[in-house]
């Protein structure tokens, strides 16, 4: 995603509250990377308050707050001072950031999720299958579950979501055996809490 650009206007005219801010945006243009890392430090935690407020993941927080001021920083040459704080530039690229992250990786889960409570709800499956299934409907266990590979994600819904055995799970996911499925499931399993509170999941 191109960060967004301003237009360069005949005059500059800079406020006072801007005035330090722009004077680091211009050395940094200049070729003064040093002058980019008091950009940085002086518009993190702002940035990360917003992306947080959007992913819910303390880590991809961090991720995306990042990946946003990098941007910034290649794409700075072409940013031009227009009467805002140089910080709201910045907050827009994440939230670019933010909405891509949704379309490649969280929507893709979501969809999944909800495909399998209707199965659910058709099939009226126990107890457990249905208290895994509300579970998924917790943030922070969809936003764990977008962390994980296609295979490992792939895994953990035909085991825990439409119960099928280690065997079962391998025919379906292209005839693995079942040690291969055991070290997926494993490996997933481990992937997951990594990204989870205690507690959230119980697998």
């Amino acid at each position: 995603m191109t960060a967004p650009i301003t237009t360069e206007p005949d005059t500059i005219q800079v406020s006072a509250a801007h005035a330090e801010v722009w004077a680091l945006v211009k050395r940094t243009q200049a070729g003064e990377i040093e002058a980019f890392g008091s950009i940085y430090s002086r518009y993190f935690d702002v940035v990360f308050g917003v992306v947080y407020s959007h992913v819910s993941s303390l880590h991809l927080a961090e991720e995306l707050t990042s990946e946003a001021l990098l941007r910034a920083l290649e794409h700075i040459d072409g940013y031009t001072y227009q009467g805002r704080d140089f910080g709201a530039w910045v907050v827009t690229i994440a939230r670019n950031l933010v909405r891509d992250y949704y379309k490649s990786k969280y929507y893709c889960t979501t969809v999944l999720v909800e495909d399998l409570r209707d199965c659910a709800d058709e099939s009226r499956r126990a107890d457990p299958v249905a208290a895994a299934i509300n579970a998924l409907n917790n943030v922070w266990l969809r936003d764990a579950l977008a962390e994980l590979t296609k295979e490992q994600r792939q895994c953990i819904v035909l085991r825990f979501l439409k119960e099928y055995s280690v065997a079962e799970t391998g025919k379906e996911m292209g005839g693995l055996n079942e040690s291969a499925i055991k070290s997926l499931q494993y490996r997933a399993i481990r992937s997951l809490r990594r990204y989870l509170p205690p507690g959230v999941i119980a697998w």
